[in-house]
């Protein structure tokens, strides 16, 4: 079975990287600009994980980790926050919100690639 990964992220060039690595590990990848049209993607898709960014316009990662939690539909569902951030206090805000995991950019591919698969399995 091929997983599905959602990327959420404002940078065109992180999410080109993402699809890379990603596709070229076997991943299907489905990406999202913001918050919002990451929600707009789980409306409408079943994904085994979704990978997303903090800082974000419309809608940044942490309300969108709040959003998807709060739909009830997702509970289980496994979210990586990908970011630049590295103080406690968004760590903090992350976990709160939902956040399985968290990953500070630049990531490294087979890093991504083992905790995916750690976090899905």
């Amino acid at each position: 079975m091929i997983m599905r990964v959602l990327t959420v992220d404002d940078s065109r060039t992180i999410l080109a990287m993402l699809h890379h690595t990603l596709s070229n590990a076997g991943f299907e990848v489905l990406q999202a600009e913001d918050g919002q049209q990451g929600l707009d993607v789980l409306k409408n898709e079943s994904v085994d994980v979704v990978i997303t960014d903090i800082n974000m316009p419309v809608m940044d990662g942490i309300e969108f980790i709040r959003n998807v939690r709060a739909s009830g539909m997702h509970n289980s569902l496994p979210i990586l926050i990908l970011t630049t951030e590295t103080s406690q206090d968004k760590r903090d805000q992350g976990r709160a919100a939902g956040g399985t995991g968290w990953i500070v950019k630049p990531f490294d591919p087979d890093k991504l690639i083992s905790v995916i698969h750690r976090v899905v399995h």
